[in-house]
């Protein structure tokens, strides 16, 4: 039988089968997306960074978890999210600073892929951060108001939020001054639209993964009475 709400706001989370494996997939999303980032590709009419190709799995990987675990379990995902892509881009920066082998061939090659800028680093933790919490927000609230119904309403409702507010911050921290009007919006316009095609393709295989796990954990959490503050960690 499955459990549709957690015991109590503050109580503990159970220890789940599945959401370790979750957690881990969606960090590889997050730093293979950083660093596929700093290659700015064309698909036809689109126009987008390399991260963009992978990068909509972390909002998939976002959907399930809160529409499975619930808001709480996806804050804590998406905060160790948030502290491995900075901790990255430190190491990153920390090597290539670092005085290169004498006969190592590659530095400024090394440098110009992993040593990300700051204002680059901030823009995308900055668009991450929103766009993950919104989009688990979007879904948690709406399922407690359709009581479970319609989950592909709800993923690609979640995302629209999710994906617009993480695609217009990262391009606008990111490249404001850099390029011209015209060209953010087409990155914008092109990051949006990928990403939230992609989460609407892949909906059948949502509906799979989360009827799945729920079977498998016996867990199907609503959120009634979560606390969705993003920095209560221990609520």
């Amino acid at each position: 039988m499955l459990k549709n709400t957690l015991p109590s706001a503050a109580a503990p989370l159970p220890a789940y089968k599945y959401l370790s494996f979750i957690t881990a997939s969606l960090v590889a999303v997050l730093l293979v997306s950083n660093i596929t980032a700093t290659k700015i590709i064309a698909l036809g009419p689109l126009v987008f960074d390399g991260g963009t190709l992978l990068f909509p799995l972390a909002y998939i990987f976002g959907d399930v978890l809160t529409e499975v675990y619930g808001y709480r379990a996806s804050r804590r995902v998406i905060w160790t999210g948030f502290f491995w892509v900075l901790m990255s881009a430190l190491i990153f920066q920390v090597v290539v600073l670092a005085p290169p082998a004498k006969d190592y061939p590659l530095q400024e090659s090394f440098a110009a892929i992993l040593g990300q800028t700051p204002r680059i680093l901030v823009a995308s933790l900055l668009g991450y951060w929103l766009g993950e919490f919104s989009n688990s927000y979007t879904l948690a609230r709406l399922k407690v108001i359709t009581e479970g119904r319609w989950l592909w309403l709800r993923t690609i409702s979640s995302t629209l939020v999710g994906q617009g507010l993480d695609s217009a911050v990262f391009v606008l921290v990111a490249f404001v001054g850099l390029y011209d009007g015209e060209l953010l919006l087409t990155m914008i316009a092109s990051n949006y639209v990928f990403k939230v095609a992609v989460e609407v393709a892949f909906t059948p295989v949502t509906y799979a993964v989360v009827g799945w796990l729920k079977r498998s954990e016996g867990v199907d959490t609503y959120d009634r009475q979560t606390n969705f503050n993003p920095f209560a960690l221990n609520a």
